[in-house]
């Protein structure tokens, strides 16, 4: 029988090799990259990397943290005023969204290791959705409104402000006299501001939310293409290294938030 060897990229993502009549599935025909000796030697080898690479992660969200932490400790009452302004149930809801994906996604892992090939791509499809709803959520409901003072006209905060009459985008935004210009530093002009550090406030703010977002939509991404991956049978119990090392990127930036939340929702 003869077999055609392809080298596997790092993190598991490569070509499964076998005779050109193999029908098995994918991960069964699936060979570790010509450099490594097995592919158990592959597996530990490309979660070792993605340990590696969190660590990194982990020194940029230490960062803001400590940007915080001191901030903070100088100007307690801007921090205190400019977390007024967050909705504590918006935060819960994406909290919610985001602990949601990380069960499907550690499902998803438990299905490629059991050869449940349906429950898997469902599964994947779930954590995709979850991480687009938290961004779109993060984006629409906060991050518009407190930026330029217009409100998506089925947001329940609307019916705390009057109205000013102007709208955007065919009535699908509201406008709000004086609520917008909670933007970071030099951008700030929200005209009842109360300390004159509360610029300090929203830049901590939106640099740690935004950064975490980015890595929303990263982490979703890396997922969608795991799901294709995972539609053609490439994933399974003699493979699924590329859906594990995804999901340890997915737990940290859930994890990520669960400290973002308090921190910045629940100050005052």
């Amino acid at each position: 029988m003869t077999t055609i060897d392809t080298q596997a990229g790092n993190g598991g993502h490569g070509t499964p090799v076998g005779a050109a009549d193999d029908s098995r599935p994918l991960h069964q025909r699936y060979k570790q990259a010509s450099h490594y000796r097995s592919k158990e030697e592959e597996f530990d080898a490309c979660k070792l990397g993605m340990w590696l690479f969190l660590t990194t992660e982990v020194l940029l969200f230490a960062g803001i943290f400590c940007a915080y932490a001191i901030f903070r400790m100088f100007y307690p009452q801007a921090f205190s005023n400019g977390s007024a302004h967050l909705d504590w149930k918006v935060g819960s809801i994406n909290t919610v969204v985001l602990l949601i994906s990380s069960y499907t996604m550690a499902t998803a892992i438990h299905n490629a290791q059991l050869n449940q090939q349906a429950k898997l791509k469902f599964n994947l499809l779930v954590t995709i959705a979850c991480g687009l709803a938290f961004v779109f959520i993060k984006v629409v409901f906060e991050y518009i409104p407190k930026w330029s003072g217009y409100f998506l006209a089925i947001d329940p905060a609307l019916s705390h402000h009057e109205k000013s009459g102007i709208t955007a985008w065919g009535g699908l935004f509201q406008f709000v006299e004086g609520y917008g210009g909670k933007r970071p530093g030099k951008w700030f002009d929200y005209p009842f501001a109360q300390d004159p550090h509360e610029p300090m406030w929203w830049s901590i703010y939106y640099s740690g939310t935004a950064i975490h977002a980015l890595h929303v939509v990263i982490g979703a991404s890396l997922i969608f293409y795991v799901y294709l991956k995972a539609r053609k049978g490439f994933y399974g119990p003699k493979h699924y290294t590329g859906v594990e090392v995804i999901g340890l990127y997915w737990h940290l930036v859930d994890l990520i938030w669960i400290f973002l939340f308090p921190l910045l929702y629940l100050v005052h």
